[in-house]
């Protein structure tokens, strides 16, 4: 029983191991630099972990069987002493089978997965680009043609927790082509009312307006950035050999026409956040 016991104890390390190797491997998979609060709570809770499961394991355990060795090296041996010491390992078995769940409940409430930030995914998916340009109609703005941006300018209430987590470590330009001084006043309203500037990370200044979509190709050009964002295809097929990538945001799936160019039905669903 004895020796049944300590195989037992044997595999539950083995498998223990094993189980606190592929957390590791996948706590780690997000790199140091992009490390938050909620990752390194979670690397704390490695330690606290790794620490009470070898207590488990090396206390309760250890001083049982030593008091077993103890017991049947001073009773004489006999038929009914040993039935007898054979009844008393039970409990102990019983009790070490109860110490691996608990050794087995704490690494398990210890590593519950942990969910990537917003901030982490934009960071991933956008491989560490450090310069965005993006188009405003049906990307940003609700409004799919400059005829309507002289009526109005509204903001999609869906993208801007994303759009606010690029500017926090990215370079954004957002452009567009209008038609009149009048939708350009309106769009910047719209922008402001909606708190992309209060941040800091996106100012005027880098919000474009030109009068022809070939001015828009040419403002990417001339910006050279990491990332491009867009909806017309013909741009996106212009751009693909000088821009590192792009994404095309089209609510119709559409076959990919370089390496280096991804598609999506909006921002937001690109990064996941809806």
């Amino acid at each position: 029983m004895a020796e049944t016991s300590k195989e037992e104890l044997f595999q539950l390390i083995k498998r223990l191991g094993a189980f606190i190797t592929v957390k590791m491997s996948n706590l780690f998979s997000i790199s140091f630099q992009n490390l938050d609060s909620r990752s390194i709570g979670a690397v704390a809770g490695l330690a606290v972990a790794i620490f009470f499961t070898w207590r488990l394991l090396r206390s309760p355990g250890g001083g049982s069987r030593g008091r077993q060795r103890k017991r049947q090296a001073s009773t004489p041996s006999s038929s009914g002493t040993s039935a007898h010491s054979s009844a008393s390992l039970i409990p102990s078995a019983a009790s070490l089978s109860s110490e691996n769940s608990r050794a087995q409940n704490v690494v398990d409430e210890f590593f519950q997965p942990v969910k990537p930030t917003l901030g982490q995914i934009v960071r991933q998916k956008l491989s560490e680009g450090r310069k965005v340009t993006c188009r405003l109609l049906e990307i940003v703005l609700e409004e799919n043609s400059p005829e309507e941006l002289q009526k109005q300018a509204t903001v999609r209430s869906s993208v801007l927790e994303v759009l606010l987590e690029i500017t926090k470590f990215c370079d954004l330009y957002l452009m567009d082509r209008v038609l009149d001084d009048e939708s350009e006043k309106r769009v910047l309203v719209a922008l402001e009312d909606a708190g992309v500037f209060a941040s800091g990370g996106l100012v005027k200044d880098k919000v474009l307006f030109c009068s022809t979509e070939n001015g828009r190709s040419s403002f990417v050009r001339q910006l050279e950035p990491d990332w491009h964002i867009d909806t017309n295809p013909e741009i996106i097929s212009q751009l693909a050999r000088f821009i590192k990538y792009q994404l095309h945001v089209s609510p119709i799936r559409t076959e990919r026409t370089a390496a280096n160019v991804f598609s999506a039905p909006s921002l937001e669903q690109f990064f996941g956040s809806v």
